[in-house]
C-alpha cells in the first residue's frame, strides 16, 4: 500500500501539471470504490478551478476555487496518471479529471480500494481524516508529545507509532527502519521508553519519511510516481524484509516477529 512518502511523491509529481487548471470534464466509470464515488462528480466540481495540492496522511487534496476539494486515496493498488486527453482507456481506468490547456488527470485501481470524492467547503472536516494524529513534519509532532502520550501504555512501541491516531505516515516500512536509526527494539513497551529515547525517535521518524520523499518512496509491486517512475528508498532498507540477512551496521542476524499481524524485523544487537 501507498505510505506517506509514495502520496507525498504523487503530490509533487502531480502538482504542476494541474495548478490553475480548470476541471473540464468528469468522467466516472465506476463508482465501486471502497467509498464508492458520487456518478454526479462532475456536477460537484466541474468548471472549478484547482488553486492547490495538499497532502493529510495517506489522502491526497486538490483544492479547489471557491473552498471545495477532492479527496483521493490510493487505496492499495491506486494509480494517478497525468496523460493527454483521447488516451485509450485501459481496464481499472475509473475516475478521469480532463483539465483545461490539454491535460488528463486518470484514476487508475485494480483491486478498487481507493477513493476519489468531493469535500465541499461547507464541511470543516471530512470523516476519513477527522482523528488523525499530527503529521510528522508539523511543529505539533516531536519526542515530547510521544512520551507524554505513551505514558502506561503496555502495547509495542511499534504498535504505537504506526497508529494513525498518534502520528501519521509512520507506516509498516518506515516505523522498523525509525526503531532501528533511534536503537529501540520495536517490541519494547511504548510507556516504557524514556523521553530522550522518544526525543530520538521522533527525529528519526521525520528522517526516515524525508529521506523516503527526496528518494521517491519505497518501490513497492504496485507503487510507482505520477510519471511512472518507481521509488529508490528501498535500497536504503536496513532492517524491513531484511530477516536472516546480516546487519548492515553489526554483522548480527536480523531477526523478525509478528506484532499486531504485521512482520517486524530488527537487530538483536542494534536494537535494546
Amino acid at each position: 500500500m501507498p505510505e506517506l512518502p509514495e502520496v507525498e511523491t504523487v503530490r509533487r509529481g502531480i502538482e504542476p501539471h494541474v495548478l490553475g487548471r480548470r476541471i473540464v470534464q468528469v468522467t466516472v466509470r465506476d463508482t465501486r470504490l471502497r467509498w464508492p464515488v458520487p456518478a454526479d462528480l462532475h456536477a460537484r466540481i466541474g468548471g472549478k478551478e484547482i488553486v492547490g495540492t495538499a497532502r493529510r496522511g495517506k489522502y491526497l487534496l486538490l483544492q479547489l476555487a471557491g473552498g471545495d476539494r477532492l479527496i483521493v486515496h490510493l487505496g492499495m493498488t491506486g494509480r494517478l496518471f497525468v496523460l493527454k486527453p483521447g488516451q485509450p482507456v485501459k481496464k481499472h481506468d475509473h475516475v478521469d479529471l480532463e483539465l483545461s490547456g490539454g491535460v488528463l488527470l486518470r484514476f487508475h485501481d485494480p483491486r478498487r480500494f481507493g477513493a476519489v470524492l468531493p469535500w465541499p467547503a461547507s464541511e470543516p472536516t471530512h470523516a476519513l481524516i477527522a482523528g488523525m494524529g499530527p503529521e510528522p513534519f508539523g511543529e505539533d509532532f516531536d519526542g515530547d508529545y510521544l512520551f507524554e502520550l505513551s505514558r502506561r501504555r503496555s502495547a509495542p512501541v511499534k504498535n504505537f507509532i504506526m497508529d494513525g491516531r498518534v502520528v501519521v505516515g509512520a507506516g509498516n516500512i518506515y516505523a522498523a527502519e525509525s526503531l532501528f536509526r533511534a536503537g529501540i527494539r520495536p517490541t519494547r513497551a511504548a510507556g516504557k521508553i524514556t523521553r530522550p529515547q522518544y526525543r530520538l525517535l521522533a527525529e528519526k521518524i521525520r528522517e526516515v519519511l524525508e529521506e523516503a520523499v527526496q528518494q521517491g518512496g519505497t518501490t513497492l509491486r504496485d507503487f510507482a510516481g505520477a510519471d511512472g517512475a518507481p521509488g529508490y528508498f528501498q535500497q536504503k532498507l536496513f532492517v524491513y524484509g531484511r530477516e536472516g540477512e546480516p546487519c548492515l551496521v553489526c554483522g548480527a542476524t536480523i531477526r523478525k516477529v509478528v506484532l499486531g499481524a504485521r512482520a517486524s524485523c530488527y537487530c538483536p544487537h542494534c536494537q535494546k
